[in-house]
């Protein structure tokens, strides 16, 4: 294994400016990438990862599944201040014995971590110095990268019980989709639950089963049936309610995502209201600031997860954009909204969840995705010489598009990118991609 050797003595033994910290984070970073260390259903704090391509991966799980007529239980982990419990002897053994940091490059790490010291400063008094031995130094760029580290046997432990997983930093979602019949198999997530319970204990992590919450999903006649054979898992009473908050997306039993789209349709016209009334006052440009910031981004936050969606959601979300581009423009409810949103150059919210998958397919077959996602994407390739060879299509999976499978991204992103022209799919950069897809989706949405 190569060793994090090409660090310096000069830059190991200067004062721990960022600059240091970001020259440290980013040699680390290239050792996990070479080493291929990284866990690969861990998003947070990656380069190309996000809240909103793990939660594709996991809603694209859990809609197949269900297509398949599969019950699938999710498991919300919740945990207890974990950034400040991290234990620094563990942290050093798990860069020497795992990661292969040796040497001075260790000696470094472990002079990071010690000798810091925390007190509390008010009115120009501090408060006594107490000794941190605890936690993963806060406001640093190396602080998030060293606790992922610090969580990786977690899912060693998770996928020896054949467990889907997923984290983001700190929050661990398991899941398992079994026949309803197969309740037997509940036995695997137990297990699971009950060594991840009593790895976090000897590590110095404290698992908040009042706070971790399980849901059921599936056709409606199953998991009905299905929740009255299971009430408790490890000590874990279900959801009482048929909804939970993951990564700050709403997931409902039947995950239509209404509960989601109802909460932004409340949050965006509380802040519609509030602009409404001090639109007078604002320039064109801070008002436009203002919508985009309060409103544009909630409409925005993780809407591939509604590609396939029905109309009659997508139009509750339609409504919001409306009254933002109504509230801009000071035009009036009878003035036919296409042209303002035409002139706002805003594309409809239909177009903008193609732009969203569009974006992360082309980004995945070009290696700008995660691993998982590029995993579910397969470029088309005929039996035969034909035309369509050198076309640039991906294969469209089969589904059940009536029911749940035609949602998920495995099917969504090869439909769509399909219909693109060439001159879309060929673009040789990111920044021409998004300039020319925003181009195609916006003659298609007004046209």
């Amino acid at each position: 294994m190569c060793l994090l050797e090409d660090l310096s003595a000069s830059q190991l033994y200067l004062p721990c400016a960022d600059i240091h910290k970001l020259a440290v984070a980013k040699q680390l970073s290239d050792h996990l990438h070479r080493n291929e260390l990284f866990e690969d259903f861990q998003s947070g704090f990656r380069a190309h990862h996000s809240t909103e391509t793990a939660l594709l991966k996991v809603t694209n799980d859990l809609l197949l599944a269900s297509d398949n007529g599969l019950v699938s239980i999710l498991v919300l982990l919740d945990l207890s201040a974990a950034f400040d419990t991290i234990d620094h002897n563990i942290l050093l053994q798990r860069l020497e014995h795992v990661i292969g940091i040796r040497g001075t490059a260790l000696k470094w790490f472990q002079s990071y971590l010690s000798d810091r010291f925390q007190f509390v400063h008010v009115h120009d008094e501090p408060s006594t110095r107490t000794k941190v031995s605890y936690g993963v130094p806060q406001g640093s760029v190396l602080g998030p990268i060293l606790f992922t580290l610090y969580m990786l046997p977690l899912g060693y432990i998770i996928r020896k019980h054949s467990i889907n997983y997923h984290c983001y930093a700190d929050d661990t979602q398991l899941y398992l989709s079994i026949k309803p019949v197969n309740t037997n198999q509940l036995t695997r997530l137990q297990a699971c639950l009950t060594d991840i319970k009593a790895w976090m204990t000897s590590n110095v992590l404290f698992l908040n089963s009042e706070k971790t919450e399980v849901i059921i999903f599936g056709p409606k006649n199953l998991r009905n049936n299905f929740s009255k054979i299971i009430a408790t898992l490890d000590g874990i009473a279900l959801a009482s309610s048929t909804t939970v908050k993951n990564l700050g997306v709403i997931f409902d039993q039947d995950m239509s995502f209404n509960s989601h789209i109802k909460q932004i349709s409340r949050t965006a016209f509380f802040h519609l209201r509030n602009i409404s009334k001090i639109r007078n006052i604002l320039s064109q440009n801070d008002a436009e600031k203002l919508v985009h910031a309060f409103v544009s981004s909630r409409l925005d936050y993780c809407n591939s997860l509604l590609s396939g969606c029905p109309n009659i959601l997508i139009k509750s979300l339609q409504l919001i954009q409306n009254a933002a581009a109504r509230v801009l423009t000071g035009t009036s409810k009878r003035d036919h909204i296409s042209p303002i949103l035409a002139s706002l150059h805003w594309l409809p919210v239909k177009y903008r969840i193609e732009f969203k998958i569009l974006l992360l397919t082309y980004k995945s077959l070009h290696n700008q995705a995660p691993s998982y996602l590029k995993d579910l994407i397969v470029p088309y390739y005929p039996n035969r010489p034909l035309r369509s060879q050198s076309a640039g299509l991906l294969v469209v999976p089969r589904v059940l598009k009536s029911r749940m499978g035609g949602r998920a991204f495995s099917y969504q992103a090869p439909l769509l990118w399909n219909q693109l022209s060439a001159w879309v799919q060929e673009a040789d950069t990111l920044c021409t991609f998004k300039a020319r897809l925003k181009t195609f989706l916006f003659d298609k949405a007004y046209s």
